[in-house]
């Protein structure tokens, strides 16, 4: 049975997916959560987000943990690779970028490409 949230979730993402009230979270790992992305446009756009509430940057966590987060971002980006390989013919590869230049929390993007993009932008970031 799943509860009504408390609180917006999207406005501390990290302590939603802590107290078991964000919704996109489709696993919990040992040091972060697997979520799905809030857009789709690349189906399978899914990341890693720390289990670190504060934890604004990679550097902000002591090795061991950086490594045990890493490791996570592995295991997302590794699902993500096999989900999309059974489901669209056209997967190519998977990009994992860590930026957090707009949101002050430690995440990691695990974003598919796919063949079907345009030319254009099939060399490029997803960002850009």
């Amino acid at each position: 049975m799943s509860q009504t949230p408390t609180t917006d979730w999207t406005t501390d993402r990290v302590g939603a997916a802590v107290a078991g009230e964000n919704p996109t979270v489709l696993a919990e790992l040992g040091a972060s959560f697997a979520v799905i992305g809030d857009v789709q446009f690349l189906p399978g756009y899914s990341l890693a987000l720390t289990k670190v509430p504060g934890a604004d940057r990679l550097s902000d966590l002591p090795r061991a943990e950086r490594v045990r987060y890493l490791a996570d971002v592995d295991l997302v980006a590794t699902a993500v690779e096999n989900v999309c390989t059974r489901i669209d013919s056209d997967y190519r590869r998977v990009n994992v970028e860590i930026l957090g230049n707009t949101d002050a929390f430690l995440h990691a993007h695990v974003w598919p490409r796919y063949a079907w993009e345009p030319a254009e932008i099939i060399p490029k970031p997803v960002w850009a």
